[in-house]
């Protein structure tokens, strides 16, 4: 190095382990050494952590390590430079000038005992590991997603962009209102879309998930009867519908009533009439249902349950095949709940955060979760002075970040590009139906609206289960669409493949799921010990459920 500076006469070297280390790569031989690193002016010869050069910014006395030796400031052979202690630790200049190991003024009971078979690790290589575990991540940003009832839509980076702006981000919520005006005209802006897009008069944007707007909604809907001198005591339930759906009546004190479907998958009007009378407090419907078929009879029905003194309640968690098109409001809903992670593209968080939007017709905006936001002379304020409200049911005014990217996504589409994104989720869903219906048994005939649903019976005659089905897609390199679900469908695969995939790909997975259905047929044992390509094989769920392994434990 003939660039070396004249006062490079100190290096620091690197611990006895790293030594030890060094002394084994040395055993292999001179020919597999690996070469040292190039230092630079300015870089001061000490290693990172990572065993690279540290820089020093040019920093006076900054040294390049002297010719002969590796980045750990030993010489060739193993040998420290001249000097300096063979026990590596004594470094020349420094407190410790003198010292040895044994003479270091730790206390013992500062000092850990070795953990048994636990892993020493360089950081390079613990860095390695969860890059790697991270490239096995599953996402929609990666790859197509066809979880049915899911909507794993595409989340724009334009929208975290806009979320990540320091006017969004760096606010606070107790901040003033006068200073915070932006943000509170945003939140302004799209409760009134929620509400065009809706049919209904008020929208909250409070509740932190779909499931917590549905279990506001019930709320809002119990407040309303109270006001009228009775909770009343049953929710009418159709068989198809979500699981959060008789949840959320359980925790509101209701007792849940199933509605059947009929032979075509919808409920019909008919067999409302019968389960209705005055202790119904409402009936909670999603549309279209968890089947992917639109319910046709929904007006009828909504007329029927008015008449009988109850409230509509539609969940919206399919409103990817509404948005733009049709109303709920239109429909005679009273109440509606959004999933701005499936219609609005915000991120599918692992639990949060989310945001689930209630919308109310206009005489049930009083029982909203407090406080409300206003709009006087003075601009946007918060209103707590709500004395019907059902209260809070999240801390401050919502997840905002998610509002943000709800917001942006929605003022990206515009009207027309709402109108286009439900028409091509049909679409996508109709033409997925269309390639595997000669493939796998379709329970219910009705077009399909956002979503397909088929089941495993054609398969079954092999031996092979939606399960086996599921686990060879992840070979085709696909994540398996929802499975079993919804209940009234024996061994049901449900596909949503949004708006947002391409036609290639769309041909890519059918493709798979018709040699998938071939493989059945021709070679079924396969499938059984399916996935073959993933880094782990086929796992015993039920032991996993009921004994996990959660932490490292010694061995023994």
């Amino acid at each position: 190095m003939s660039d070396r500076p004249a006062n490079a006469d100190r290096v620091s070297v690197a611990s006895p382990t790293r030594s030890r280390g060094l002394d084994e790569r040395l055993d292999r031989g001179p020919d597999q050494v690996l070469e040292p690193p190039i230092f630079e002016k300015g870089s001061s010869g000490r290693c990172g952590i990572d065993g690279g050069p540290r820089r020093d910014s040019g920093k006076a006395g900054a040294a390049l390590p002297p010719e002969g030796l590796l980045a750990d400031g030993l010489a060739l052979d193993g040998s420290p430079p001249e000097g300096l202690p063979a026990d590596g630790l004594a470094l020349a200049g420094s407190p410790l000038e003198g010292l040895s190991a044994d003479d270091l003024p730790l206390d013992d009971s500062l000092l850990r005992d070795d953990l048994e078979t636990f892993p020493e690790l360089s950081e390079p290589e613990v860095l390695r590991h969860y890059l790697r575990l991270s490239k096995l991540n599953y996402s929609a940003a990666s790859n197509f997603y066809p979880l049915g009832s899911c909507t794993m839509k595409y989340n724009p980076p334009a929208n975290e962009a806009a979320a990540a702006l320091p006017g969004f981000s760096s606010i606070h919520p107790y901040a003033p209102e006068s200073t915070v005006q932006g943000a509170l005209k945003l939140i302004a802006g799209l409760e009134s879309c929620l509400c065009e897009l809706s049919g209904l008069d008020a929208v909250s944007l409070q509740p932190a998930a779909g499931a917590q707007g549905e279990l506001a909604g019930i709320k809002i809907i119990r407040a309303y009867h109270c006001d009228r001198g009775a909770a009343r005591s049953k929710i009418l339930i159709p068989e198809s519908a979500h699981g959060t759906n008789p949840a959320s009546a359980t925790l509101s004190g209701y007792a849940c009533v199933v509605v059947p479907c009929n032979e075509r998958g919808i409920i019909s009007a008919s067999t409302v009439k019968d389960l209705l009378d005055d202790e119904v407090a409402a009936l909670m419907v999603t549309n279209p249902s968890t089947l992917g078929l639109f319910e046709e009879e929904i007006e009828s029905i909504a007329d029927l349950v008015h008449e009988a003194g109850g409230l509509l309640y539609m969940d919206g968690a399919n409103m990817n095949a509404l948005m733009g098109v049709a109303k709920p409001g239109h429909m005679g809903a009273d109440v509606l709940q959004f999933n701005l992670h499936k219609t609005f593209s915000t991120p599918h968080g692992g639990g949060g955060p989310g945001a689930g939007p209630v919308a109310v017709r206009g005489d049930l905006e009083k029982y909203l979760p407090l406080p409300r936001l206003r709009h006087g002379d003075d601009g946007f304020f918060w209103d707590y002075d709500l004395p019907d409200s059902i209260g809070r049911v999240r801390s401050f005014y919502g997840n905002f970040a998610i509002l943000v990217r709800a917001y942006a996504y929605l003022l990206a589409c515009g009207g027309d590009g709402l109108c286009e994104v439900t028409r091509m989720a049909v679409l996508a869903a109709n033409y997925l139906r269309a390639r595997l219906e000669d493939s796998y048994h379709l329970p219910y005939p009705a077009r399909s609206m956002h979503e397909v649903v088929f089941s495993d019976k054609l398969q079954n005659s092999f031996g092979v289960k939606t399960l086996d089905v599921a686990k060879r897609l992840l070979d085709y390199g696909f994540h398996a669409p929802t499975i079993y679900f919804p209940l009234v469908v024996h061994g049901a695969l449900m596909i949503e493949p949004t708006e947002t995939e391409s036609l290639e790909t769309l041909d890519a997975f059918a493709d798979a799921m018709i040699a998938i259905a071939e493989e059945a047929r021709s070679d079924g044992e396969s499938l059984l010990a399916a996935p073959h390509a993933t880094p782990l094989a086929r796992l015993d769920e039920t032991r996993a459920a009921r004994s996990p392994k959660l932490v490292w434990r010694p061995a023994g």
